[in-house]
């Protein structure tokens, strides 16, 4: 009876919801702080660290061992989930977060590629028009100027394609999972993915440039008093609004909480405006409308689709 109460309150779960994205695209914006004077491997090593104490804190507290059921699952997914976000993060370095997250929020329109691919599920016309939206809409965001196409121009689109993946996964070999479990899992792989990258670079040596430009180039960097006090911002407040994310999908059905992850959009786009005073002007910004609607029409089709139920159900980079 709770949990069918629980599941009746859409308005106080896209508030929820809300507050957890507005929190995710602040801390972001602050990335940019870290890499001037840290690394991505460093980053990574320091941050997943702080998240598994304070889960652990947690766990305590709540009286209730982890577990794990299907370890092969659980390290599949923790693999490619823990690649897009390598792959986020390192591109907030020289990109505003509304372009990067534009980027990773491309996962449900790769879900549905992928489904049809590998899964052979049969789409209509509207999901098929909602890629093409959403493709529009990635070239609108990430290049409006022609001039600026570079090689490093759609590598946000990678990390879309493979938290796309992880995605899949969850609901193909971790069914049974529980969410911390699943988190700390991802912690654990990006923890491993900043342990080799600081062995690699610091055995290889490349020259980093100073500030951003050398936040993936630089191996261990021991942190200054601003880089510190960031990381603890970022690992308080990424628990904070996992929190409030997972408290929006014990409130209402999923695929009406999804569709309000999509504010992170224009958050990202917001916040970096009042922050860093960045704009994307209006072609961005219409791009950013078309990659929000195309994720909103194959989550609704979803709904209303039988054969996508199991592959396809639109998810979004923070659920």
């Amino acid at each position: 009876m709770e949990r069918a109460f629980m599941q009746n309150r859409p308005l106080a779960a896209a508030g929820a919801i809300l507050t957890g994205m507005a929190i995710i695209s602040v801390i972001d914006q602050f990335l940019r702080v870290i890499a001037a004077d840290s690394s991505l491997w460093t980053f990574h090593l320091i941050r997943s660290v702080m998240m598994w104490g304070l889960a652990l804190a947690y766990v305590v507290w709540r009286g209730t061992p982890l577990r794990v059921v299907s370890w092969r699952g659980m390290v599949f997914r923790s693999v490619f989930l823990s690649s897009a976000m390598m792959i986020y993060f390192g591109a907030l370095a020289f990109m505003p977060v509304a372009q990067a997250a534009a980027g990773l929020f491309t996962s449900p329109i790769w879900v549905l590629i992928f489904s049809v691919v590998f899964f052979g599920l049969r789409i209509g016309v509207w999901r098929v028009l909602a890629v093409g939206l959403g493709f529009v809409g990635i070239l609108a965001v990430l290049s409006p100027d022609p001039a600026t196409v570079g090689p490093l121009t759609f590598v946000p689109v990678l990390a879309g394609a493979f938290y796309a993946i992880a995605m899949i996964s969850t609901r193909e070999w971790c069914p049974e999972e529980g969410s911390l479990e699943m988190t700390l899992a991802g912690f654990t792989a990006m923890w491993l993915w900043g342990l080799v990258g600081v062995i690699v670079v610091g055995l290889v040596g490349p020259e980093a440039p100073a500030g951003a430009d050398g936040f993936v180039m630089r191996g261990w960097v021991w942190p200054t008093v601003e880089v510190w006090f960031w990381l603890w911002v970022q690992a308080a407040g990424s628990l904070v609004a996992v929190m409030f994310l997972t408290r929006a999908y014990q409130l209402a059905e999923a695929s009406y909480v999804g569709v309000f992850e999509y504010a992170l959009l224009g958050f990202s786009a917001l916040f970096g405006w009042l922050v860093w005073g960045e704009v994307l002007g209006w072609v961005g910004l219409i791009g950013i409308a078309m990659i929000a609607a195309g994720g909103v029409i194959i989550a609704l089709r979803s709904r209303t689709a039988p054969e996508a139920e199991a592959n396809a159900q639109a998810v979004s980079p923070n659920s």
